[in-house]
């Protein structure tokens, strides 16, 4: 089995659930408290993370929402300090290992939570949290070694929380967990994964090893055809393997930042009435980011490498590919097919173009370049 240690310890491979006892003896936790969600738990994921931890938990909190909140946070953070827990175990998709480092961040530190988001001052002031083991159970966010997390205030922002401090101490990334998920879930989380490569890959900034690894993940998603066996099929092992390896893979490269997608995915998901899936804004957006990109005429290279590891010839088109891709898996084609309208832009605007990955984008994106984004998605 693949032990890594590239930001943290990753255990990676069929059956790595069983490491979650000794994992928790090697970070001296006790009495884990852990976070997940109601689907997980009907489903019995959460029986096995359970029988898998070699002692009781102190606590369990499984109502963590779809799109995370600072009150669902709040509430689970009370009772984690209830119950005299010591380590939080984090198991389910993004949106209960974002919880579960949000209740980290809660346990150890003051509110209010807003100056702790978004800012070089709010990363600065996040210290250490306990320890925090997480699980992934679909193959999209990253976020088991990922450096942030995404929670929805009580202000109304979807901020982002950044630090070296909220990369969980080990990650426990077994794809037998991910073998139950509907061919919908697998396409919207796979693609959530891959926007994350390739943004990463098209952000200026300067980290060759992280685009590199970006690279890789759009190799084996969309040019070894992982991503879209894994729909058809999701019992096919070797997919379900690669798939959350190109997951893995895009939290690592996109330490370098990301962009317009995850910009306006963000802002749009902070629409409580509509409880739209991060990873389905993700997909829907980047073709028609990547055309904006793609007209302003920069990053030429990158898109001759990114042509070269998707599998298409010289005069290939990227955005086409991905829109033709997210069709196959049955991804919607628009926003507004989701439920989103047009007077959806005027109370997202602000928060796009504020939002942290906007400023590692490929190229400027203030408001007449998200409103045109919105317009062309939509």
């Amino acid at each position: 089995m693949p032990v890594m240690t590239y930001l943290t310890t990753c255990h990676f491979d069929f059956g790595a659930l069983k490491q979650l006892g000794p994992a928790l003896k090697a970070q001296k936790v006790a009495r884990p408290f852990i976070v997940t969600d109601a689907g997980l738990k009907a489903a019995g994921l959460l029986d096995r993370a359970v029988e898998a931890l070699g002692v009781e938990p102190a606590g369990i909190y499984a109502d963590t929402p779809s799109n995370p909140t600072e009150t669902a946070a709040r509430d689970a953070a009370a009772q984690y300090k209830g119950a005299g827990a010591d380590g939080i175990v984090a198991l389910g998709g993004g949106s209960s290992m974002d919880m579960g480092k949000a209740v980290g961040l809660m346990v150890t530190h003051e509110g209010p939570w807003e100056k702790y988001g978004g800012t070089q001052r709010g990363t600065k002031l996040i210290g250490a949290i306990p320890p925090v083991i997480a699980i992934p159970t679909t193959a999209g966010t990253g976020s088991e070694v990922s450096v942030g997390f995404v929670l929805i205030l009580d202000n109304g922002r979807k901020e982002t929380f950044v630090s070296p401090k909220l990369i969980p101490s080990v990650a426990i990334c077994d794809p037998e967990l991910t073998l139950g998920l509907p061919p919908s879930l697998t396409a919207a989380t796979g693609m959530d994964a891959m926007t994350h490569c390739i943004e990463a890959i098209l952000s200026p900034v300067n980290n060759p090893p992280a685009e590199a690894i970006g690279y890789d993940g759009v190799w084996r998603g969309i040019g070894q055809d992982m991503l879209e066996r894994a729909v058809e099929d999701g019992s096919d092992r070797d997919a379900r393997w690669h798939v959350m390896m190109a997951s893995y893979e895009g939290a690592l490269a996109f330490v370098k930042g990301l962009g317009a997608v995850h910009g306006l995915s963000h802002a749009l998901g902070r629409i409580q009435d509509l409880r739209l899936h991060h990873g389905t804004l993700n997909a829907i957006i980047l073709p028609h980011s990547l055309r904006q990109i793609q007209q302003a005429g920069v990053m030429q290279e990158k898109f001759v490498r990114l042509r070269q590891v998707m599998g298409l010839g010289p005069n290939g088109d990227v955005a086409d590919a991905i829109a033709d891709l997210n069709r196959k898996i049955g991804i919607p084609a628009s926003l507004s097919a989701i439920g989103v309208k047009s007077e959806h832009l005027a109370p997202s605007l602000d928060y796009a173009v504020s939002d942290l990955a906007t400023a590692s984008n490929a190229i400027k994106a203030g408001p007449a370049e998200y409103e045109k984004l919105f317009e062309m998605s939509l």
